[in-house]
């Protein structure tokens, strides 16, 4: 089958070590499930694989990609949740589990014909309204999203909420969700144009990175990190919350703050993916709302190469999309 694998891992040069080429096809397994793959999507994860962060070369030959749309015989198409428990018998949630992993980290990933997945219901119903390339979306980045603002942000319809960053794919997942969800969202971006596109998808305002806010915000969806920590906590109302889901900047500031932390008495909250359960909710929510995720291009598999390099290249608006396979 056809697939994009890591075959060498090169820090330097990351790509290089991308294969598009044939691979084995899945082996059926024990409590694992074959799926033919409709579509899937880019990380930054796939970026840092091939640079060997958290993918040691002992794996190697690696199908990258985490997201995909499958076909369910049953179901029709059908989200794949990537998020695989690595505990023996745990029932909890899954992102708390110590041995959990990513599809594409100890367990092949999505970018290829075919993708083995836990056969125990690790999927939700796409979206009747979405293309398979936008229900792709919903895996990752807007999993991601959807457990940081309705989780662990503890807000409500009408606060205001503060997106550092603007254009990458949790970002606009951030602003979607949140302004269909009733809140205020404000955006931060170092480019003018990122900024007015994430007012065109529900934004209500968009300020420059570092910029003086009018008003302290309820909560801050931080993934930037270093670069814009000291502005997270400053727009911040005492007793306000900072969710990070990343560090893209780096994860070591000039300041951590901690006087500004204890005083406000703020909530600085680690996010990490979500539930079957969450990403069940999440595939309604959209339905319910209507919601089509921001796809800023869109390759076939045989030229993941070539939306690899675009990602890497960071002028990205949305979700970088691949197609496999026409659905039925």
């Amino acid at each position: 089958m056809l697939a994009a694998y890591v075959d060498a891992i090169n820090a330097e040069d990351p790509l290089s070590g991308l294969v598009v080429g044939d691979r084995p096809a899945p082996e059926e397994r024990v409590g694992w499930v074959v799926l033919p793959v409709l579509a899937a999507g880019l990380n930054h994860h796939d970026l840092w694989s091939l640079r060997g962060v958290g993918l040691p070369a002992d794996r190697l030959p690696m199908i990258l990609g985490c997201d995909a749309v499958v076909r369910h015989p049953d179901e029709g198409p059908v989200v794949v949740l990537p998020v695989v428990a690595g505990t023996p018998g745990w029932d909890g949630d899954v992102t708390l589990d110590p041995r959990r992993s990513l599809l594409s980290e100890l367990h092949q990933g999505t970018l290829a014909e075919q993708v083995a997945v836990p056969g125990e219901g690790s999927w939700a119903p796409a979206p009747a309204h979405l293309s398979t390339v936008e229900a792709a979306a919903l895996s990752t980045a807007w999993l991601t999203a959807y457990r940081m603002l309705f989780r662990n942000a503890d807000v409500r319809p009408g606060d205001t909420v503060l997106v550092q960053g603007a254009g990458g794919a949790v970002s606009t997942a951030l602003v979607q969700l949140g302004a269909a969800a009733g809140l205020t969202v404000w955006v931060t971006s170092r480019d003018e144009a990122k900024g007015r596109a994430a007012v065109e998808l529900g934004a209500a305002r968009a300020f420059a990175s570092g910029d003086r806010l009018p008003q302290r915000v309820d909560a801050v969806l931080e993934s930037v990190g270093a670069a814009t920590w000291s502005h997270s906590v400053n727009a911040l109302r005492p007793g306000g919350t900072i969710v990070i889901c990343g560090a893209t900047s780096g994860d070591a500031p000039e300041k951590a703050e901690l006087t500004k932390i204890f005083f406000k008495q703020l909530r600085v909250v680690g996010s990490t993916m979500g539930t079957l359960a969450e990403l069940r909710g999440l595939c309604r929510f959209v339905e319910t709302a209507g919601l089509r995720p921001a796809i800023d291009s869109t390759y076939p598999l045989a030229r993941a190469a070539d939306a690899l390099a675009h990602l890497a290249a960071g002028d990205v608006r949305g979700k970088v999309g691949i197609t496999v396979a026409e659905p039925l």
